[in-house]
């Protein structure tokens, strides 16, 4: 069972996490003036601020307010079952490549939890990352990651 302080302080944990890692990043990169002028770091250093700020305030208030349940277990599995696979989908990118990690999250997807045919999944599948590859790579000129895979295969 997952209450409203249990939400709200892993996503103000989170967030406020986020938020030191881009100020402490800023801070690297140079945040401030230099000779009259902006230094690159200045405005991440400030949108960092804001983000670590508002994290501190909703870590706060998840401990004032009232604590009802908001997701039973059910409702978590459920959540589980659409965030795991994407999990596994982008831990996977570095690895095979986001061709080959998007063919398995969408058969995935299709076939198991949708209960496609697996003929048709696999069509959606392949045709879905056809796409995404001649709109990145040949229409944007963007690479997108090929992975350890990709690199032993020579592309």
């Amino acid at each position: 069972m997952m209450t409203r302080r249990h939400f709200e302080a892993l996503t103000g944990g989170i967030t406020l996490a986020f938020g030191v890692a881009v100020i402490v990043s800023s801070i690297q990169v140079g945040a401030g003036w230099d000779g009259g002028d902006v230094q690159s770091g200045t405005f991440p250093l400030l949108a960092g601020s804001l983000v670590a700020a508002g994290s501190l305030y909703n870590l706060v208030q998840a401990f004032l307010g009232p604590n009802p349940v908001i997701a039973r277990p059910d409702e978590l599995r459920r959540v589980g079952s659409l965030f795991l696979p994407a999990l596994g989908f982008v831990a996977l990118i570095p690895l095979l490549g986001i061709y080959v990690s998007g063919v398995g999250y969408l058969l995935w997807s299709l076939r198991i939890q949708h209960k496609m045919a697996w003929t048709r999944s696999a069509a959606i599948a392949a045709g879905a990352v056809v796409a995404l590859y001649f709109t990145f790579e040949r229409a944007f000129q963007v690479l997108l990651p090929h992975g350890w895979l990709g690199a032993a295969l020579g592309f």
